[in-house]
């Protein structure tokens, strides 16, 4: 029989331990906690602007950390990262597959963004140093950062990146299998229901042109 070749990439159980099903619940309230603690500190800024406003002298720069605008657009993302992630939670353990495709999408475009600051850096390896000097003075260990041989800093970012994104595949293949597992079992719940409930359709009396006579109808045909 002929099989998909991503079919040898799929399996039930995920960090040796769980079901895949299980590690989807976890990941999908891991992220939410997440995403709700960022939450109430994006809320706690807004209430109280003077306690996270940090200034442009502060920051050794010519802006500002956050204003009232980004604030808003993160607390919008915050909120809708709560909802993909609650969605995909509650997918994973109700059994409906279509809920958990919003997260899996959002995972795609994560380990995309990622791949692309390691091919910038690979690129154009010259931009850490950029960033390190745009970041304020009393930014912790900035000064121990800059004295590293440039050559190596792009050696041990690019290896962190790179062990970021490879835990960050794993997830994403744990959520797709919890998907096709999730879609496999319901289209086989399907077919049992289907197989179970079978009905004989009976055929009406029919003329024999040869003999000119009626004759019974065939067999009944089981539909399955």
């Amino acid at each position: 029989m002929l099989s998909s070749p991503w079919a040898r990439f799929y399996s039930n159980s995920c960090c040796l331990c769980c079901h895949v099903r299980t590690g989807t619940i976890i990941l999908g309230v891991w992220y939410l906690i997440i995403n709700s603690v960022v939450l109430l500190i994006l809320l706690s800024a807004l209430t109280d602007p003077d306690q996270y406003h940090l200034t442009s002298a502060e920051l050794g720069g010519e802006f500002e950390f956050m204003d009232d605008a980004n604030m808003c657009i993160a607390t919008a993302i915050s909120l809708l990262m709560i909802l993909i992630c609650a969605m995909a939670t509650y997918g994973a353990y109700k059994q409906h597959a279509a809920w958990i495709i919003p997260f899996f999408c959002y995972q795609i475009f994560d380990f995309a963004l990622n791949t692309l600051v390691a091919i910038s850096v690979l690129i154009y390896p010259s931009t850490i140093q950029d960033y390190l000097h745009q970041l304020p003075n009393n930014f912790p260990y900035k000064e121990e950062i800059m004295s590293v041989n440039p050559t190596c800093l792009v050696v041990i970012i690019l290896l962190f990146i790179s062990i970021i994104l490879a835990f960050k595949g794993y997830l994403i293949s744990c959520v797709w299998n919890c998907y096709r597992y999730i879609n496999g079992r319901n289209n086989s719940d399907v077919l049992v229901y289907i197989t179970t409930n079978d009905t004989a359709v009976l055929l009406p009396p029919y003329d024999d042109p040869v003999n000119g006579a009626a004759k019974d109808p065939p067999p009944p045909y089981v539909s399955a």
